[in-house]
């Protein structure tokens, strides 16, 4: 799977996975030991997350049912609970620091191609 900023014409992620069912999306990236450049995981629905047991930092995007972003979350710690953003329909878990390399901002427009 793909993640695009269309508004800014950049690619957020080229090696992706959705976690879409209660197990996948319970798990998210609790066994994972790091995320490399490109990789990102969408979870669906979301509208807010836990870093509880992971071993790294994560960006985190907030993404809208017509795929305007609601909110950024730069460098997550772990053992953190995300804010819970009303509007968001899911959101796009990413290596540090991807959100600020790609420019990706509140409202800018996600494209996810599967």
């Amino acid at each position: 799977m793909e993640i695009k900023n269309f508004t800014r014409d950049t690619s957020v992620v080229s090696n992706g996975h959705v976690a879409s069912n209660f197990f996948t999306r319970f798990k998210g990236l609790m066994d994972a030991t790091s995320l490399a450049e490109g990789d990102g995981l969408l979870i669906a629905p979301c509208n807010s997350i836990h870093t509880h047991f992971m071993r790294f930092p994560i960006d985190v995007l907030y993404v809208s049912k017509d795929g305007a972003v609601v909110a950024v979350d730069h460098a997550m710690a772990p053992w953190r609970f995300g804010r819970i953003h009303r509007r968001t329909h899911f959101v796009i878990e990413l290596p540090a620091g991807t959100a600020a390399a790609t420019g990706t901002e509140v409202g800018d427009r996600i494209e996810v191609k599967r």
